[in-house]
């Protein structure tokens, strides 16, 4: 009877211990997606000092299959350095969506990395808004589409 505890409490333990990278992480949920898209247009300026913003997974207007890797990069420019406490990720829906605190653990100040993005299917508008360390702001908008 002893072996069996010991082994259930190791399965257990392992469980526990299990990189969490091989879970699938809710980036946005079904009931978010059934919102009414946000109204209006978001205003971004052409030529700014702001940090670099570019998706560069999944690639940019290209259909995935969830889960995806969602990685966005950032790069300040004239060699400012960026603010990660100034990161934010909003899913353009009706009321806003604030994804930064799902986000949190995958925001650097090199960009966001989030392996096995759970989206459901659809079209999807994310706002990315960062800053760099010298207070120039960048907001860039991002369309992701899930077969």
């Amino acid at each position: 009877m002893g072996f069996f505890r010991h082994f259930f409490l190791l399965i257990a333990a392992l469980m526990v211990c299990a990189p969490a990278a091989t879970a699938q992480q809710s980036l946005i949920t079904a009931q978010e997606a059934a919102l009414p898209d946000a109204a209006g247009t978001i205003a971004t300026r052409g030529i700014s000092r702001g940090p670099s913003v570019k998706m560069t997974s999944p690639e940019p207007d290209a259909a995935v299959k969830a889960p995806f890797n969602f990685k966005v990069g950032f790069e300040g420019r004239g060699g400012a350095k960026i603010d990660p406490t100034s990161v934010k990720v909003t899913y353009l829906k009706s009321p806003l969506v604030d994804l930064t605190p799902r986000l949190k653990s995958a925001i650097s100040a090199s960009g966001i990395n989030l392996t096995h993005a759970s989206v459901p299917p659809g079209s999807h508008k994310i706002k990315v808004t960062v800053m760099d360390q010298e207070g120039r702001e960048t907001n860039t908008v991002f369309t992701l589409i899930v077969d």
